[in-house]
C-alpha cells in the first residue's frame, strides 16, 4: 500500500497509507503522546471500514509490529493511550506488557458511554470501550485533571479567602484551600458518546467526542509536544490537539478520514 504525505502545515502532518509504514519512518524518541481507536477485532465491514477478524494470531500479527515502532518513536517521557473493545483488551494487553513492559502499564480506562447496542435479548448491554494506558519510562509526562467541583464539595469548602481569592475549609484551625473537583477516577461515565444528531458530527461512522481526547491530551502532553494518531478516522485527535497548542501527526488508509481530519484541523488554526 505504501504512504503518502497528505497534508503539511507548521501545526499538523497526514499521511495516507499503511501506518506501519510511516512508523518505519520516523525517528525515534520523536513523540510525546500516541493515542489510537485501533481496530477492533469484530470482523465486521463498517461503513467506512473493514476490521479485523477476531482472532488471536490476526491480532497479534497486525498489532506486534506497529507497536514495536511505536515504542521507538516515542520519546522517554510519553505515553500511549490504545482504545478498543473488550473482546481484544487481553490479547493487545499481552502484547503490550510485553513491548513496554508491565512496570510501565499505568492504568485501564473504561469509557462508559451510555450510548450503545440496546438489541440484545441474551446478554449484558454493551455501553463502554476499554483503553489501555501505557508509559515508555518511569519518567512520564503528567497532569493531574479534575472533575468538576460537586455540591457536597461547595458545602464543604465554604469559607472564602478574599486575600487567595479562593474558598476554604476549616480543620483543627488551619485553613484547607479548594484546589478543584475530585481527582479523575478510571471510570469515565461523564463523557457521552455522540448521537447521530450532535453538533460534533462529521459525516465519519466510528467518530470519537472531544471531550475523551481533550481529556487524555491535557492529562499526558503539554504545550508545543507532539501528539500522534495512527489511527486517524475522522480527526478528532488532531482537531484537539491542534486546539491544545500541541503538534499533530496523524495516519489513515482512507481519503475520506484524511480529507475530513485536514478540514477540521484548518478550521482549529484559523
Amino acid at each position: 500500500m505504501g504512504i503518502e504525505q497528505y497534508y503539511k502545515s507548521e501545526h499538523a502532518m497526514l499521511y495516507k497509507g499503511d501506518n506501519l509504514e510511516l512508523l518505519k519512518l520516523l525517528p525515534e524518541q520523536h513523540i510525546d503522546l500516541i493515542y489510537c481507536d485501533i481496530l477492533y477485532g469484530t470482523g465486521k465491514k463498517f461503513k467506512d471500514y473493514q476490521d479485523l477478524k477476531p482472532k488471536k494470531e490476526i491480532i497479534e500479527e497486525f498489532y506486534e509490529p506497529r507497536l514495536n515502532e511505536m515504542y521507538r518513536v516515542l520519546k522517554d517521557t510519553g505515553s500511549i493511550y490504545l482504545q478498543m473493545d473488550y473482546r481484544i483488551s487481553h490479547w493487545v494487553r499481552c502484547i503490550m506488557d510485553n513491548i513496554f513492559t508491565y512496570e510501565n502499564f499505568r492504568n485501564k480506562i473504561v469509557w462508559k458511554y451510555g450510548l450503545g447496542n440496546a438489541r440484545t435479548e441474551t446478554n449484558y448491554l454493551d455501553k463502554h470501550d476499554e483503553i489501555l494506558y501505557y508509559s515508555k519510562t518511569k519518567n512520564f509526562t503528567w497532569n493531574l485533571q479534575r472533575g468538576e467541583v460537586t455540591p457536597q464539595m461547595k458545602a464543604k469548602y465554604c469559607h472564602w479567602d478574599e486575600d487567595e481569592q479562593n474558598y476554604y475549609m476549616m480543620n483543627n484551625n488551619k485553613k484547607y484551600y479548594l484546589k478543584g473537583g475530585k481527582k479523575l477516577e478510571n471510570v469515565w461515565d461523564d463523557i457521552p458518546n455522540m448521537s447521530s444528531t450532535s453538533k460534533e458530527r462529521v459525516g465519519y461512522d466510528t467518530q470519537k467526542p472531544k471531550l475523551l481526547l481533550e481529556r487524555i491530551i491535557k492529562s499526558s502532553s503539554n504545550d508545543g509536544d507532539i501528539v500522534a494518531d495512527f489511527f486517524m478516522g475522522s480527526g478528532t485527535t488532531g482537531a484537539v490537539a491542534v486546539e491544545l497548542g500541541r503538534k499533530f501527526i496523524g495516519c489513515d488508509i482512507s481519503e475520506k478520514a484524511c480529507l475530513i481530519a485536514k478540514d477540521r484541523i484548518n478550521k482549529n488554526v484559523i
